[in-house]
C-alpha cells in the first residue's frame, strides 16, 4: 500500500474528489470537532494529523492514540470514507473489571449482595 500525502486545505479545496471528513476528540467537559478537506485513499492517521487537533490536546500521542469511526475500533492506516468521522479515543481512566469488582465487594460489605453469590440479598 503506497503512502498517502498530507495535503494542505488549499490543495485539497482545488481538488474535485475532495470531501470533509470530522475529527472529534471529547473530554468530559470539553470537546473539540475539526472539520478536514481530504482526498480519497487518505488514512485515518493523516486525516488526524491535518486536523491538528495535537494542538488543541498536547497529551494525544499520534503515535499510540487509539482511533474509531463511528464508536468502531480502526487501525491508524484504515482509509477514510466519504461521510466518516473519525474519534480520537483517550486512555481508560481505571480498569472496567476492576471497578465492577470493588463495587461488587462494596455490595457486599454493605449487606446488599450475598457474600457467598455475589447476588442481591
Amino acid at each position: 500500500m503506497s503512502e498517502q500525502k498530507a495535503f494542505s486545505s488549499k490543495e485539497a479545496l482545488s481538488e474535485p474528489l475532495a470531501f470533509n471528513v470530522e475529527v472529534i476528540y471529547a473530554l468530559p467537559h470539553q470537546q473539540k470537532r475539526v472539520q478536514v478537506k481530504v482526498l480519497p485513499g487518505t488514512s485515518c492517521i493523516d486525516v488526524v494529523k491535518q486536523s491538528d487537533i495535537g494542538q488543541f490536546f498536547p497529551e494525544i500521542d499520534l503515535e499510540q492514540v487509539k482511533l474509531g469511526i463511528f464508536s468502531r475500533l480502526v487501525k491508524h492506516d484504515e482509509l477514510i470514507q466519504k461521510g466518516q468521522r473519525i474519534e480520537v479515543y483517550r486512555a481508560l481512566i481505571a480498569d472496567p473489571k476492576d471497578v465492577r469488582r470493588k463495587r461488587a465487594e462494596k455490595a457486599k460489605e454493605e449487606g446488599r449482595a450475598n457474600k457467598k453469590t455475589g447476588g442481591r440479598a
